[in-house]
């Protein structure tokens, strides 16, 4: 079994552009593994985003558009508070994967679809429950798995991974090799043939 690493954040708006490349990569190896590992961008916050923040990051939505792709519902600035707060985020994944083995990539679409599609906020509990519910969770399973200490700790791990592996920037790809030695296919955006090209030098 081949292994790759695939350090993310579902609410990084790169990995949200990334997925049809990384998609597209992956059917040509289909004996691939991929184990998601979440990068956490930005920790827990309740404090609403202030005005420079949001012309900000929806300015890189704009910026997302024009180079790839994907597009974004940019009524998400109207129609939300935001928050910088992407852990809880990433918790909803490690806890889906924690109830349903190899489910992190259908959970990691599943709120990309619901913030960057559907207009919905990711960083509160009720938006990531229906991610979940959409997959085929169960829902009090779910929310009880999604606040317990036990995600906490993998978050923690992820974390630590994601410091391992010497990540500034999402997405993150690595190839794995018989060795357990990572090498990066891509250390930021680029497209899937990209990605053939490096795994060609590194094999």
């Amino acid at each position: 079994m081949m292994k790759l690493i695939y350090v993310m954040d579902p609410m990084c708006a790169w990995c949200y552009a990334f997925t049809l490349e990384l998609e597209e990569f992956l059917e040509k190896h289909p004996s691939f593994e991929v184990e998601y590992i979440m990068g956490g961008l930005a920790p827990d916050n309740d404090t609403p985003m202030d005005e420079n923040m949001k012309k900000t990051i929806s300015s890189y939505w704009v910026d997302i558009e024009k180079k790839t792709q994907v597009t974004f519902n940019h009524d998400y600035w109207k129609e939300n508070t935001p928050y910088r707060s992407t852990y809880p985020a990433c918790r909803a994944v490690i806890a889906a994967e924690t109830l349903q083995a190899k489910s992190s990539a259908k959970m990691v679409k599943a709120i990309q679809s619901a913030y960057y599609n559907e207009a919905k906020n990711p960083s509160l509990k009720d938006t990531l429950v229906k991610c979940a519910i959409s997959i085929g969770l169960d829902e009090t399973k779910f929310s009880q798995t999604f606040e317990s200490k036990k995600i906490e700790e993998k978050l923690q791990e992820h974390l630590n991974i994601t410091h391992q592996l010497q990540v500034r920037g999402f997405p993150a790809l690595f190839y794995i090799n018989d060795k357990n030695e990572a090498y990066p296919l891509t250390l930021g955006f680029t497209i899937a043939s990209n990605l053939e090209n490096q795994l060609l030098r590194i094999l």
